[in-house]
């Protein structure tokens, strides 16, 4: 705790005296929200002030190709200048949770908001929500920090600031809670709730007072009821959304890859970026988030997407506007990870409702084509089609269906927006059995979830618990030589290891203790004649998942530690499963 003769100091001996944890946990909740919120308006406000800008200096088409590309060179220079990463958005805030006890670095707090205001404000095809939840993220962690609250609590105020930073993009307060829980696996107790309900309101109405109605991202009010003669079209588009949430994901984790392959970061830069001008100079609505062609879809101003475009005078046959929109859709997630894997800063929020519209609108309207048919609602399906894409690509099924029903005062919407996001999440959870954001920290190990007892494995270090005391002896000593190392041990195992450190093999107390009596014996064994194989091997870098499951393989109550095939020491079963309960209380107090 910082000095009683600071200010600070002062404040929390105060604090501790006449506020009670509970009560001072709600407040942190609402100052969260409300900061978040403040960060939600200055991140629009400068992405719009950065468009308008352009939008206004009379390059016409040109800019779609120069400007996207200046953007991600400037986010580069930043980072390299800064040397710290920057960018991952919400899997790193996951991977602080999981694997950093939730402490974030203080330059989180700033960094997503500048770099991803260049990048989308230029014209880079992401989205805002990421950054603006990993600042907010940031914000949380290093408040509770300051505060020195708890894990719990810690992992509670980055939750808030999630929360906050959601509802105030989307004027969404309830799919931000929900978007939280089912995210960041929080458990859905009272006292996370409240503080949940506090922070996503307070986010809102930093949002609401600052602005007005008109900057909303979504300027639409269902007029259309549902029809549940339409009913199997909703299931068909949860198909469509489901494929379309694979190739989302397949198509993004191999651009991923191809960059990987490129090494050099100066490469990816130019590759990423005339890749993304080019791609945003032959179809404008690419550039920036696609709110604006979301709302054209809603609308059904479907000739305006393409006013910007070299081929504005061609779109005016309904089949070619729907095979563009669909070419458009498919290519979407080409333009975000040649933003992404360039060095650009943005999430997948907004590419990924943008996909979704887009989809719905050009099913419906194909569907409407059709001879002998009683027309579906176009603004409907995009609707319903967002819901799909989110739920999909998100694995995030709750998440999508309010926050539809939310952003579009759509809940005569309710049912087929339900049926399209939970049979679409089903459908993709068969083959993608992780979503976007987790994937990668799943093949680490890094994944929590609402599985208590792998959140906790999850959350637990394997350093702490390795034993470091017992003295190791080499294989080609003779079993004299154990006699001075039995009197002075305190353990009944021993390491056996080669000359370079190499664990080959284990030696217990039970195996050579009659034998010393024999002093005929002391030079005629060695220990290698006396050793045996581990019962199993933990690799440092295992997480605890995989050492829970080698003890209950193996039965053993000790396992030795090895990295790179060095020695390290031992884990006991009786002191993991202490360090397991010490967790659990740690994290349900």
């Amino acid at each position: 705790m910082p000095s009683s003769n600071t200010y600070l100091g002062r404040f929390l001996i105060w604090r501790v005296k006449h506020i009670p944890k509970k009560q001072f946990v709600l407040i942190l909740s609402v100052l969260v929200g409300l900061v978040t919120g403040l960060v939600a308006v200055l991140l629009k406000s400068s992405v719009h002030f950065i468009q308008d800008f352009i939008k206004n200096s009379g390059w016409h088409q040109y800019y779609y190709f120069a400007f996207p590309v200046i953007g991600v060179y400037i986010v580069v220079a930043i980072k390299r200048f800064y040397k710290e990463p920057i960018g991952e958005g919400i899997p790193s805030t996951l991977f602080a949770i999981s694997r950093r006890n939730g402490f974030l670095k203080p330059y989180k707090m700033w960094a997503s908001v500048v770099t991803s205001a260049i990048t989308v404000g230029m014209g880079g095809s992401v989205g805002l929500e990421g950054p603006t939840v990993s600042t907010g993220s940031a914000i949380g962690s290093n408040l509770a920090k300051m505060m020195h609250l708890n894990y719990k609590s810690r992992i509670l105020l980055i939750s808030c600031a999630t929360a906050g930073a959601i509802s105030s993009i989307f004027n969404a307060p309830i799919a931000a809670i929900i978007f939280t829980i089912e995210i960041f696996s929080l458990d859905l107790t009272l006292a996370s709730l409240v503080p949940l309900l506090l922070a996503s309101v307070s986010g809102a109405v930093t949002t609401l007072f600052i602005e007005n109605k008109s900057s909303y991202l979504f300027n639409y009010e269902v007029t259309d009821n549902f029809d549940v003669n339409h009913l199997p079209y909703y299931i068909v588009l949860a198909l469509l959304c489901a494929a379309a949430s694979v190739y989302f994901q397949k198509v993004y984790f191999l651009i991923e890859k191809f960059f990987d392959f490129l090494g050099k970061y100066k490469l990816k830069v130019v590759v990423g970026g005339l890749l993304l001008g080019l791609l945003i100079f032959l179809i404008p609505p690419l550039y920036g988030e696609g709110y604006e062609t979301i709302n054209a879809l809603l609308s059904g101003n479907v000739t305006e997407i393409f006013a910007q475009s070299f081929i504005a005078d061609y779109a005016t046959n309904t089949y070619l506007i729907l095979g563009l929109l669909f070419a458009m859709m498919l290519i979407k997630v080409f333009a975000m990870s040649f933003t992404m894997n360039a060095g650009g800063v943005g999430g997948i929020f907004a590419p990924t409702l943008f996909m979704g519209a887009t989809l719905g609108y050009v099913y419906s309207k194909t569907v409407n084509t059709l001879p002998y048919f009683d027309g579906l609602s176009t603004s409907n399906f995009a609707l319903a089609g967002m819901a799909g894409l989110m739920a999909g690509v998100l694995h995030a099924p709750f998440t999508a269906i309010f926050m539809i029903a939310e952003i579009s005062g759509g809940y005569k919407l309710f049912l087929p927006i339900m049926i399209t996001s939970t049979l679409a999440y089903l459908f993709t959870k068969t083959i993608t059995p992780y979503s976007i954001y987790t994937v990668q920290l799943a093949r680490r190990g890094d994944l929590i979830t609402h599985n208590k007892d792998k959140a906790i494995l999850t959350l637990m270090k394997i350093d702490p618990i390795i034993e470091s005391n017992f003295i190791q002896v080499k294989a080609d000593s003779k079993l004299g030589d154990l006699v001075s190392v039995f009197k002075k041990s305190s353990r009944n195992i021993y390491p056996v290891i080669d000359d370079d450190n190499n664990l080959v093999g284990v030696l217990t107390l039970e195996d050579f203790k009659q034998l010393l009596f024999d002093k005929s014996l002391h030079n005629e064994i060695s220990v290698s004649d006396l050793m045996l194989e581990p019962a199993a091997i933990i690799e440092k870098n295992d997480n605890m998942g995989v050492v829970m499951k080698k003890f209950q393989a193996s039965g053993a109550w000790n396992l030795p530690v090895v990295e790179n095939s060095k020695y390290v020491g031992f884990i006991s079963k009786s002191k993991m499963l202490s360090a397991y309960r010490r967790k659990l209380i740690e994290v349900s107090d």
